[in-house]
């Protein structure tokens, strides 16, 4: 039954491909959205968006984004009953009518469950296009063989530079999903928000899907050296509906809010043990070999204890530390300006600010610096600030109540455009961006006039070893220098051939060895996923007709691409498509990935309560609002690492490449991925 099931809804997928794919929209845009839509359907038919002037394509781009809220959001319930009620899900405590809640719940008032721990993910495309695969989908072709050919990384010189960002943009990325999303897999079962026979029926039946791990089959001659290559399903919820079987729904066991849960932890009952224990409301943390509390405090394995620890290296250790030191820094200055409120009263507020913040940081800073494009620079301001700007939003406030367009997102009131918030499997599958990782770190000292420390292995640097290089016996490297060397590192590109070595022979704490290049495939493939011109065809960009013009004119990838997907263009990936496709100008992902971007980066902040709906005085405090609004990433690494102050003070963006200090221009050793003047 479920094999017919899935055929019948694979058949329908191909059939509306082969007729120009309709999907009915879910809200209805306005009369003058219509128009505008219409009107750069024409524009673009003769030239694209990131190729007309900057503020004009800054307009498109916000026409696009009415468009694919209309065609691109789609629940991954079939009814909205999960989320809950207020009769069947009231706030008992009035803390969190001005408080985020660990679990997720209560950002919406209405909808007490929306974007909690526990939801499925949502979708970007109708469910009828994204079914379970069958196994010939699902194997064909051998995605082990993709992996080798398409992703590994050359031995000797093979790494690939993002000229235009640093290592720091690269930790940053995986820092917010860390944040965002987290698939539900066998042996997991979080039960927030959900029926106690929900967690019984999906512990004795999987929606038929055995618990027995995938066995990736190895192909003729593979030199995979652990014989064979296992990996654990994403675990399906269960069956609420009966389009669930065809198309089964997938759990998201971190919330789906900006709200720091990789510091804070997506449970109330985690966030509690994070919390030092003392009446100020601050984050525990340890105290390094000077006296200063700065380390993550650990478990007696040498753990890290923090919200969400999984795929942990230096990178992490960094970025979660400065964060856990930003919130401390908040509650000080809570404490200061309101000496009788309770630890409670001080934590909410922290979590608060530092939530927004990173969402700020995120949207202003991060997304221009790996999207640097003239349109993208206007757009992404104005997300923030609206077309206003800066300067007059904070003189004026919001000149218009609820335009978004105008005075931007934060403020302008929550909108889910008929579809309840989550974020979505195409979300997942878009910020697979492992290539970022370089194979190697060289690390600098500040107070030596930047000279050449060491170089390192990110391999080790993963899981417990992440604050070796922190400690005297580890290299001795202050958090200053550890920053200043990731702001002068280049990451990877995100293209071919340059995923790092060791992801691709990865240990990890399940028992597991994974090549990551093989899991990012699969797993886009075992979430159903479309392939890459029927993911394209569903954001209404066109299609390749040849692999020649989806490499924009490169034959030898082309030529490898046909051989490899066996001269059917309709098979390629996703990952791989987009992997191979050319960039706009500036751009350091594809254009495909960036049509979910446009959509789902815009949505986090729109649906969430605390940013476009309570965005106010009243909910921040005025010093909380104050340092939301006048707080960048600059100031937060110069506030807890004043020796990058004079460093920082000549880079126009913090993600992008720093100056380097006068020694580091003389290093030039053989791996290095530092820049060269």
């Amino acid at each position: 039954m479920l094999r017919v099931l899935c055929n019948e809804a694979s058949q329908t997928a191909t059939m509306e491909q082969k007729n120009n794919t309709v999907v009915n929209p879910t809200f209805k845009p306005s009369f003058f959205e219509n128009v505008g839509i219409k009107l750069f359907r024409l524009v673009n038919g003769l030239v694209p968006w990131h190729k007309l002037p900057g503020f004009l394509g800054a307009i498109n781009l916000g026409v696009l984004r009415v468009e694919l809220r209309a065609y691109n959001l789609h629940d991954g319930y079939s009814t909205a009953a999960p989320q809950g009620t207020v009769s069947s899900d009231p706030v008992e405590d009035e803390r969190y009518l001005g408080a985020r809640n660990s679990d997720g719940k209560f950002n919406s008032l209405q909808l007490p469950r929306m974007g909690c721990t526990g939801m499925r993910f949502g979708r970007n495309f109708p469910r009828q296009y994204t079914p379970r695969p069958t196994d010939e989908e699902l194997w064909t072709p051998n995605p082990r063989m993709l992996s080798e050919r398409f992703m590994k990384r050359k031995e000797d010189g093979g790494f690939i530079p993002a000229t235009t960002l640093n290592l720091l943009a690269a930790a940053w990325i995986q820092f917010q999903t860390h944040d965002w999303f987290n698939h539900e897999r066998k042996g997991n079962y979080p039960a927030r928000g959900f029926a106690l026979c929900n967690i019984v029926q999906m512990l004795t039946q999987h929606n038929g899907q055995s618990d027995a791990d995938f066995d990736i089959p190895l192909p003729p001659g593979d030199t995979w050296p652990h014989g064979k290559m296992l990996l654990h399903h994403t675990k399906p919820d269960a069956t609420l509906d009966d389009s669930d079987i065809a198309c089964p729904g997938y759990r998201n066991t971190n919330t789906s809010w900006w709200d720091g849960s990789q510091i804070y932890g997506s449970e109330e009952s985690v966030t509690n043990t994070l919390r030092a224990k003392h009446p100020d409301g601050k984050l525990e943390l340890t105290p390094d070999e000077s006296g200063r509390p700065i380390f993550l405090p650990r478990d007696v394995d040498g753990n890290v204890r923090t919200g969400f620890a999984d795929n942990w290296w230096v990178g992490m250790e960094m970025l979660h530390t400065l964060f856990a030191l930003e919130h401390n820094a908040l509650c000080d200055m809570f404490r200061k300006a309101y000496p009788g409120w309770t630890g409670d009263q001080i934590f909410d507020k922290a979590r608060l600010v530092n939530c927004a913040l990173m969402a700020k940081i995120h949207t202003v800073e991060w997304t221009p610096a790996i999207l640097a494009h003239p349109a993208l620079q206007i757009a992404m301001s104005a997300n923030w600030w609206g077309l206003v700007g800066e300067k007059l939003t904070k003189l004026l406030g919001r000149i218009s109540k609820s335009s978004e367009t105008i005075s931007g997102i934060p403020g302008s009131g929550v909108d889910q455009y008929g579809v309840p918030f989550s974020l979505t499997e195409e979300f997942v599958s878009v910020y697979r961006m492992h290539s970022l990782i370089p194979d190697n770190i060289a690390f600098f000292g500040v107070g030596e006039g930047g000279r050449h420390v060491s170089t390192v292995p990110v391999d080790q640097t993963l899981l417990a070893n992440s604050r070796q290089l922190f400690l005297k016996s580890g290299g001795g490297l202050s958090f200053t220098d550890a920053f200043y060397s990731f702001g002068i590192n280049y990451p990877g590109a995100i293209t071919n051939f340059n995923y790092p070595n060791f992801l691709r022979n990865l240990s990890t704490p399940d028992g597991q060895v994974k090549d990551m290049g093989t899991v990012d495939i699969l797993r886009d493939r075992e979430r159903g996923v479309p392939r890459y011109c029927q993911f394209r065809r569903l954001l209404r960009l066109p299609v390749p007709k040849s692999f020649e013009e989806l490499t924009g004119g490169n034959k030898a990838l082309a030529k490898d691409l046909s051989d490899a997907y066996n001269g059917d263009i309709e098979l390629v990936d996703a990952l791989v498509g987009s992997h191979s496709e050319p960039l706009p100008k500036g751009f350091g992902f594809s254009e495909t990935a960036f049509r979910v971007f446009i959509l789902m980066a815009s949505r986090r902040l729109k649906s969430d309560r605390f940013i476009a709906g309570q965005w106010n005085e009243e909910t921040y405090t005025r010093e909380g609002f104050r340092w939301v609004q006048n707080t960048g990433m600059k100031d937060v690494l110069g506030r807890h690492f004043p020796e990058l102050n004079s460093v920082l003070s000549k880079s126009k963006n913090v993600f992008a490449p720093w100056n380097m200090l006068g020694e580091s221009k003389k290093y030039d050793g053989v791996e290095t991925t530092v820049p060269k003047k």
